[in-house]
């Protein structure tokens, strides 16, 4: 529901009202930081277009609205790359016949297309969720347009991004928008806090929270005992002086183990600098 997405005040009223009004555009740009709300607020809006009990606005426990939530709503359509799918587990590499795409690809967009040729199954809407839909590629953003032009009756597009700029700007041009920003750091520090099993006093999820950039899944995904290492890497970078190439090579070749490290790392050093 729409009234579980906390700290986007703005984002929500606009929606909210727009749903009361019964004037929803059949195609919308959630943009903002990651983990700050936009899937959720697209699953609130679906909820809403498809609830039994309360239409154009959902109650969060009809059949309809748990069926949006567990993505298996029959007229609720998902979408993302096929690598965030096997993250999620939504799906196992076997699934897939060739090496899982990092893209959104042309022949997802045109399956998506197909599916919304139809009438709705069971609810008044169709919608269609497009999860990190920067991912798209060039050729799957233009096969959209047609869609975006030309959309199917009681279809709702929610495009999800935290990087809209990758988007073609006639894609955005088309969408209305919903703009979130990053969420205050003492609901990430309670919510972390809340959420943590143990060993989370007030300091830590204050710590955790001031390093999350506004992002609450980034927050979560901190691990306390790792926050040792990230102090390592400040000092170490801190240690840097700019005439002695090799200590930066050093330190590159010490975080640069993976990609996903070195990416840690460099997100790191960005909220650092922010900070000071």
């Amino acid at each position: 529901m729409l009234s579980d997405v906390k700290g986007q005040p703005r984002a929500v009223e606009a929606l909210s009202a727009a749903l009361a009004r019964k004037q929803l555009h059949h195609a919308w740009l959630f943009q903002g930081p990651e983990g700050v709300g936009k899937e959720l607020a697209a699953v609130g809006v679906a909820q809403a277009l498809v609830c039994t009990e309360k239409p154009f606005e959902g109650c969060g426990t009809c059949a309809a609205c748990v069926r949006v939530g567990k993505r298996s709503h029959p007229d609720v359509t998902w979408l993302m790359p096929e690598v965030e799918q096997i993250e999620r587990g939504f799906a196992g590499r076997s699934d897939f016949t060739n090496t899982p795409s990092r893209d959104i690809r042309i022949e997802q967009i045109r399956k998506l297309q197909e599916r919304l040729a139809f009438r709705a199954l069971e609810a008044p809407y169709k919608v269609a969720l497009l999860v990190t839909a920067h991912a798209m590629n060039p050729s799957a953003q233009n096969a959209l347009l047609k869609t975006l032009e030309e959309p199917p009756k009681d279809t709702v597009l929610i495009l999800i991004s935290s990087a809209p700029d990758k988007l073609l700007p006639t894609i955005r041009s088309r969408c209305s928008k919903a703009t979130f920003g990053p969420l205050p750091v003492d609901l990430i520090a309670a919510e972390v806090k809340a959420r943590a099993k143990k060993g989370v006093d007030d300091a830590l999820a204050a710590q955790i929270a001031a390093m999350a950039s506004g992002s609450l899944s980034r927050a979560l995904q901190f691990n306390p005992a790792s926050l040792e290492k990230r102090r390592e890497l400040i000092e170490a970078f801190e240690k840097l002086r700019s005439n002695d190439a090799s200590a930066w090579l050093a330190l590159a070749e010490t975080w640069a183990d993976d990609r996903e490290t070195a990416e840690a790392a460099l997100e790191l050093l960005k909220v650092w600098f922010h900070d000071i």
